[in-house]
């Protein structure tokens, strides 16, 4: 038996990886939080299986389901929205499961950035502008930011910045960023990624708070980075006709010889 920590990717049904399709397939129990991942997803369980919504149960409560099915030796799939690897709550999760000696794995999923990143036609780290992405949030009332990781501090590094769980405070979030940015800094804030009812606003940090307007229903993400949406860039070295790499040797004498 065997609980698999699945990521189910940002909303789309289809951007499921191909392992986690085929997990959940061959588990008789499937665990999912129902707030945010599709219902759609739940098609590829197997027939008869155990389906049990998360969204309104207790960590005790998820606990005692998982371990139910453990005693039974039954596998459990287990869902989350997005990736495992970012507010996802799993490690609480897997540290009980440790601690009862429950086996466990984990099959990577879609982040939420990638799929913003792909709804925007964007390409986040563009030379000469940026080559860093800083995944974070502002404080909620489930969880609080350490003490160092603020928006200032961030935004000290020029990074691009994919702010997630913070539409409801945008006020804050433009006040802390432009003096770093500066007002004409492109922003895009996206409405649940991938799914049906995806929304986008392109604006700059000025202008940010005008176009969004009332719009501030938390599941969006907003990046804000001078390499969103520009044009002027240095092209990247990788497929220059001049670089010799490994796989295409360049000139006389080749740091990667042919064999």
């Amino acid at each position: 038996m065997t609980v698999h920590f699945i990521g189910a990717g940002p909303g789309a049904a289809d951007l499921l990886t191909l392992r986690g399709r085929d997990l959940i397939a061959a588990s008789p129990v499937c665990l999912y939080a129902g707030s945010l991942v599709p219902e759609a997803i739940l098609s590829h369980c197997p027939k008869g299986a155990r389906i049990v919504n998360t969204a309104p149960l207790s960590l005790d409560e998820i606990i005692a389901e998982i371990a139910a099915a453990h005693a039974e030796g039954k596998d459990v799939a287990r869902l989350h929205s997005g990736d495992l690897s970012v507010w996802s709550a799993m490690g609480e999760q897997l540290r009980r499961l440790r601690a009862l000696n429950i086996p466990y794995d984990v099959t990577p999923g879609v982040p939420a950035f990638a799929a913003g990143a792909a709804a925007l036609g964007a390409e986040l780290t563009l030379p000469g502008i940026a080559q860093s992405v800083v995944l974070t949030r502002t404080s909620g009332r489930a969880t609080a930011m350490p003490p160092g990781e603020t928006l200032e501090n961030f935004a000290r590094t020029g990074a691009v910045l994919a702010i997630h769980l913070s539409v409801h405070v945008l006020g804050k979030v433009v006040s802390e960023l432009s003096p770093h940015y500066g007002d004409g800094c492109p922003v895009a804030v996206i409405w649940r990624a991938s799914w049906p009812d995806q929304r986008i606003v392109r604006a700059t940090l000025g202008t940010l708070r005008t176009a969004v307007g009332d719009e501030m229903e938390r599941t969006a993400l907003i990046f804000v980075g001078h390499s969103i949406g520009a044009e002027e860039f240095d092209e990247s070295r990788l497929y220059a006709g001049d670089y010799d790499r490994r796989y295409r040797p360049v000139g006389t004498d080749p740091r990667f010889p042919e064999t």
